[in-house]
């Protein structure tokens, strides 16, 4: 199901937006929920990386596999 969000973008963000909307045949809406789904591989990336700085810094605990098996009681 869709949800209708307002957004404001600048004049010739918009304008460029329109200008592929109308070469593709698309509709606004098309165009950002691509442009905003591609970009969540992006924002993944920057995830992941954040998340091993945090590991080689120290400041989270890593488990090995074994670690937590045992725990589960699956050894």
């Amino acid at each position: 199901m869709k949800k209708a969000i307002n957004i404001r973008l600048d004049e010739d963000l918009l304008f460029d937006l329109d200008s592929y909307a109308k070469e593709l045949d698309r509709t606004r809406t098309y165009i950002i929920e691509k442009a905003v789904s591609t970009y969540f591989d992006t924002l993944d990336e920057m995830i992941s990386d954040k998340r091993i700085d945090e590991v080689k810094k120290g400041n989270i605990e890593v488990f090995s596999l074994e670690q937590v098996a045992s725990q589960l009681g699956l050894s």
